[in-house]
């Protein structure tokens, strides 16, 4: 699993998530796995609960959404029973992708979807945003020794301690934060991935972004900020609709996103003030002491017979005041670079 502490000396790991981007239909989460595989995702994501295990069949008010969402008015429950990955579905999936060359994991909302995962044997566990409070749910999960990403997107300060302290309690270090804003999309001013650098040295694990924006531009500035993971939704076409399809990339945009990614890697390189083989040529159009008319020996020499211009061939420009009143030691021709050994 390329993720964890160690993941610091490998490229940015990428992860698609799937969530109910499959809209009920396995074929079409199968070819979604493919196509996500097609855009460069290193990892796909599910996300393993049932109504039952995530919420109550219950008609009070404080069931129903109402909190200027994507899915106000609607049941909890309602919704999750249509957004669901059904259990039986995860093996076909997992496998397909592993089959792809992509890690393959998910989400497990319960105990019972933990047990579940384990016997499938998958490589790392995810904790979403919304359960980040629940410590029971993550000490159980980070007790099966695997490496755990956590999201934050509704996290204080304290919850994000709590949560990397329930982890350690059960021996459990290889952990990811994600930093994330938990609204569907998300707004571009709400995002802070100023944050990113903070929880790089507080927190002392490896640090990502779980984006919900539709722009590409987080993801880059995230990784432009020391983000070693990338998460985002993806649907085959948001024209499908479902529950998460407004805030979920096509496969090219997907793609373009990738690639910005890696590039962004490229960019940023290492610390470093050597110069490359390119840029050692690349010096000799810098400026140097020149001189710019024909002398004889014995010939002062002025700013007008010494200049510095490019190339960079001759004494260094620093030099030029230090020269500057000094004589020719003999005759030499204009476009000859200037060297100790022509002046006495």
């Amino acid at each position: 699993m390329i993720i964890g502490k160690h993941n610091l000396n490998q490229n940015v790991f990428i992860i698609a998530e799937l969530s109910a981007n499959h809209n009920g239909s396995l074929q079409v989460a199968l070819d979604t796995i493919t196509a996500m595989s097609v855009s460069g995702a290193d990892a796909i994501k599910l996300q393993t609960y049932t109504p039952d295990t995530i919420t109550l069949d219950c008609d009070s008010d404080m069931f129903t959404i109402s909190q200027g969402t994507l899915w106000d008015k609607r049941k909890f429950y309602d919704l999750y029973a249509e957004a669901m990955t059904p259990w039986e579905w995860h093996e076909a999936l997992l496998n397909h992708a592993k089959r792809l060359g992509m890690e393959a994991f998910s989400s497990p909302f319960d105990p019972t979807a933990v047990d579940f995962l384990e016997n499938l044997n998958v490589p790392a566990y995810k904790i979403a945003s919304f359960e980040i409070t629940d410590i029971p749910l993550i000490e159980y999960t980070a007790a099966k020794g695997k490496p755990i990403i956590i999201s934050t997107g509704i996290a204080t300060l304290d919850d994000i301690q709590e949560a990397l302290n329930a982890c350690r309690r059960v021996g459990n270090n290889d952990i990811t934060l994600l930093k994330c804003t938990s609204a569907y999309p998300a707004a571009l001013e709400e995002m802070n991935l100023l944050t990113i650098p903070d929880m790089i040295e507080r927190f002392d694990v490896t640090i990502g972004l779980s984006d919900h924006t539709m722009s590409l531009s987080a993801p880059i500035a995230a990784v432009a900020l020391g983000a070693r993971v990338i998460e985002k939704h993806f649907i085959l076409s948001r024209s499908m609709g479902g529950a998460d399809s407004e805030f979920s990339l096509e496969p090219q945009e997907f793609k373009v996103m990738v690639d910005a990614v890696r590039d962004t890697e490229k960019l940023m390189g290492k610390v470093t003030y050597d110069l490359s083989a390119k840029s050692l040529k690349s010096r000799e159009f810098s400026r140097s002491l020149f001189i710019a008319q024909d002398v004889k020996a014995g010939e002062i020499l002025t700013a007008q017979n010494v200049r510095s211009v490019r190339p960079g061939f001759g004494m260094a420009p620093k030099y030029l005041k230090e020269v500057l009143g000094k004589t020719f030691k003999k005759s030499v021709s204009k476009g000859t670079p200037l060297a100790w050994e022509l002046i006495q």
